[in-house]
C-alpha cells in the first residue's frame, strides 16, 4: 500500500473509532447556550407530533413519541381489561422514565412496582380498560392514545419530595384504565395530581392526548416542593389546548401553549390555579396590561433555529415540512411561532414516518454534509461534544439514533376501536427500523416485546434486530443505508397496502363475534411482527458482509470492490496533509 493510502485509511479508521465514542458516550440533552440564554433540557429529550382528523388523509387523528433516552426501558406491555370489587384499591408508584433494573432481577417493570409504591391507595372503579405501555401508556381499548415530551418548567416550580405523589408514567397508566376520551383523560389527570401532588420524577411534562374526534397538547407542571396536601392548594398545575381539527401541531421539548382562552372551553382545559399561582409566585402581573401566556409565565425560553444552529430547529423544522408555502423564518425565536398550522396538504401516516425520520434533509443544518458527517455522510456523527473546555453544539433533529422506539397512534372514528385504534412501533433509530401494526383490540403483544435491555445483547428480543441492523449501518452509512430504505420500503408499503384487506376481515369476524376480531388482530400482528423481526436480523447478517473491512462484497459473484469517499472527505485529508 502506498504512504497516501495508508494514511488517508488511518484517518477513516480514527475517525470512524472517534465518531462511534461520540455516538455511545456523547450527552444526548440540550446544553445551555451562552448566546441565547436557553435553560438545558435533561437527557429525557422526545418529539411528539400531532395530526387533526381534517388535516390527514384519510379522517384520522394522529400523534408520535420518539422515546429519546438512550439507555431506558424499551420493552412493551400489554394489560388486560379488569373488573373489581366494590372496596379494591389501586396502589400508586413512582415510577422514574430513566432507571431500569438487569433482566435477572426482573427489568424496569417488576422492580418498578417493588421499589416505587408511594403509600397512597386510590379506589379502584368497576372496571379497567385493557392498553398498551412503553414507559407510558400509549393506546388502550377505546382508542384513547398518548405521546409525550419533556418541556421542563422554571427551577422553583420542581417538587422532588414524597408529598407529590404523581409523576407522568402513572398519570398516563390511571388514564388508559379509566378513560374512553381525550377530555377524560385530560381531566383525570389534572385532578388527581392537583388533589395528590405533582413531581417527584419529573418537572414539565408535555402529552399528546388524543382519540378518534380530537387532539390536545396537555401540560402539567410542579408547584415547588414545600406544596403539602394539608395546604388546600393544587399540587400542580396544568392546561390542555385542543389542536385545531384542520391543523398539525409539534413539542420539541418546549412548552407550547401561549395565551389562554379561559372562556372557550371547547378549546381549553385548565386548572384552577393556572392564573392565581403565577401571580403569586410572581410569574405574571395582570397590571402589565398583557394577557396571561401559559409558556412565558411557567417555561420561558429563548432562541431560535438560527440562533441556536440547530439545536432548537425542530419546530422550525416540523411546520417547514408540514407547511412549506409559509415560508417560516429559521430566525423566528420559537416562543413566537404557532402553536399549530393548516398543512400545505392533508398528511397521510407514510407522511408522518417521513416526518419521524427526518434529518433537517436539504437545509443549512444537514448533519449529513460536511466534514463533520465524516467520510460516509453519516448525519450521526454530529453530536455536541466539549473541547479544551468549551463547548461545541450541533444541530439536533427529530430522528436521533438514541431512540429507545417511536411510536405513531392512530385514531379512527369510522371503524371499532378494536379495529380503529392502532400503534404503529419502530423499535431503535428510525431511520434504520421497520414501523410495526399492532391494533388496540389485540389481547397480548409478542414475546420478544417484553424482553431485553441495552446492557445485554439477547437475540429473542426484538429490540436487538433492529440495533443490530443500525450498527452494522454506522460503519458505512451513505452506502448501508441504502439496503435498508430498501427494506422499510418492503416491509412498510406491502403491509400498508394489505391494511384493508386486513380491516375489512377483522370487521366482518366484529359483526359476529368481537372476541374473533381481537384474536385475529393478534394472531396477524404477532405473525408479522416475528416475521419482520426475522427480516432484520437477516439484514443486518447482509450489512456484516456486504460492508466488511470498509470494502463492498458480491456474494454471488464473488467479487469485491474499494469504497469511495466524498469529496469533502477527501478535500479534508489532503489539507491535512499539506
Amino acid at each position: 500500500m502506498k504512504p497516501a493510502k495508508k494514511s488517508a485509511f488511518r484517518w477513516m479508521l480514527m475517525f470512524t473509532l472517534l465518531a462511534t465514542v461520540f455516538l455511545f458516550f456523547a450527552e444526548p440533552a440540550f446544553i445551555k447556550n451562552t448566546k441565547d440564554g436557553t435553560e438545558a433540557i435533561h437527557i429525557k429529550g422526545c418529539t411528539s407530533i400531532l395530526v387533526g382528523k381534517e388535516a390527514s388523509t384519510d379522517g384520522s387523528v394522529m400523534t408520535t413519541h420518539t422515546a429519546d433516552c438512550g439507555i431506558c426501558d424499551w420493552t412493551w406491555h400489554h394489560v388486560p381489561a379488569a373488573d373489581h370489587g366494590l372496596d379494591e384499591q389501586r396502589k400508586i408508584y413512582h415510577i422514574n422514565q430513566i432507571k431500569t433494573w438487569p433482566p435477572e432481577q426482573g427489568g424496569k417493570w417488576t422492580m418498578a412496582l417493588q421499589e416505587g409504591y408511594t403509600g397512597l391507595d386510590i379506589p379502584q372503579p368497576k372496571h379497567t380498560y385493557s392498553y398498551f405501555h412503553g414507559v407510558f401508556g400509549y393506546m388502550n381499548e377505546h382508542q384513547l392514545a398518548m405521546g409525550e415530551s419533556t418541556i421542563g418548567c422554571r427551577r422553583e416550580m420542581r417538587n422532588p419530595t414524597p408529598a407529590a405523589k404523581f409523576d407522568i408514567t402513572m398519570l398516563t397508566l390511571l388514564a388508559m384504565e379509566r378513560c374512553r376520551t381525550a377530555r377524560e383523560a385530560i381531566k383525570l389527570m389534572g385532578s388527581l395530581a392537583a388533589e395528590y401532588g405533582y413531581g417527584f420524577h419529573d418537572s414539565g411534562e408535555m402529552l399528546a392526548v388524543a382519540d378518534p374526534e380530537e387532539a390536545w397538547i396537555f401540560e402539567i407542571m410542579p408547584v415547588g416542593p414545600l406544596w403539602t396536601p394539608e395546604s388546600g392548594k393544587p399540587g400542580a398545575v396544568w392546561c390542555a389546548q385542543r389542536v385545531p381539527d384542520d391543523h398539525v401541531s409539534v413539542c420539541p421539548n418546549e412548552s407550547r401553549i401561549g395565551e389562554v382562552d379561559l372562556n372557550n372551553k371547547d378549546m381549553f382545559l385548565c386548572s384552577s390555579n393556572i392564573i392565581s399561582f403565577a401571580q403569586d409566585k410572581g410569574f405574571y402581573d395582570p397590571e402589565s396590561g398583557q394577557p396571561f401566556n401559559w409558556k412565558k409565565a411557567y417555561s420561558p425560553t429563548q432562541g431560535s433555529a438560527f440562533s441556536s444552529g440547530g439545536r432548537r430547529g425542530r419546530l422550525w423544522r416540523f411546520f417547514d415540512l408540514a407547511a412549506p408555502s409559509k415560508d417560516f423564518n429559521a430566525k423566528t425565536p420559537n416562543m413566537e411561532l404557532p402553536f399549530s398550522v393548516k398543512p400545505d396538504k392533508k398528511i397521510s401516516l407514510q407522511d408522518v414516518m417521513r416526518f419521524t425520520r427526518d434529518k433537517y434533509e436539504g437545509t443549512s443544518f444537514d448533519p449529513s454534509k460536511g466534514i463533520k458527517a465524516g467520510p460516509f455522510n453519516n448525519p450521526n456523527y454530529s453530536r455536541s461534544f466539549r473541547f479544551q473546555e468549551q463547548r461545541f453544539d450541533a444541530p439536533r433533529c427529530i430522528c436521533v439514533n438514541n431512540v429507545e422506539y417511536t411510536t405513531i397512534t392512530v385514531c379512527r372514528n369510522w371503524l371499532p376501536d378494536s379495529i380503529g385504534g392502532m400503534v404503529w412501533l419502530a423499535f431503535g433509530a428510525q431511520d434504520t427500523s421497520c414501523y410495526l401494526p399492532l391494533f388496540a383490540g389485540m389481547r397480548s403483544l409478542p414475546k420478544s416485546f417484553r424482553i431485553g435491555d441495552h446492557w445485554e445483547f439477547n437475540q429473542q428480543s426484538a429490540r436487538w434486530a433492529f440495533d443490530y441492523v443500525d450498527f452494522h449501518t454506522q460503519v458505512m452509512y451513505s452506502y448501508a443505508i441504502k439496503d435498508v430504505r430498501k427494506q422499510q420500503q418492503i416491509w412498510e408499503d406491502r403491509t400498508l397496502k394489505k391494511m384493508p384487506a386486513i380491516e375489512k376481515t377483522a370487521l366482518n369476524l366484529h359483526r359476529k363475534d368481537p372476541l374473533l376480531a381481537q384474536q385475529f388482530l393478534t394472531d396477524y400482528s404477532i405473525s408479522h411482527a416475528q416475521r419482520a423481526i426475522d427480516a432484520w436480523w437477516d439484514l443486518g447478517n447482509h450489512l456484516l458482509v456486504k460492508y466488511n473491512h470498509f470494502r463492498i462484497y458480491d456474494p454471488e459473484h464473488r467479487r469485491s470492490r474499494r469504497i469511495a469517499f466524498t469529496d469533502e472527505w477527501k478535500k479534508a485529508l489532503i489539507n491535512q496533509q499539506k
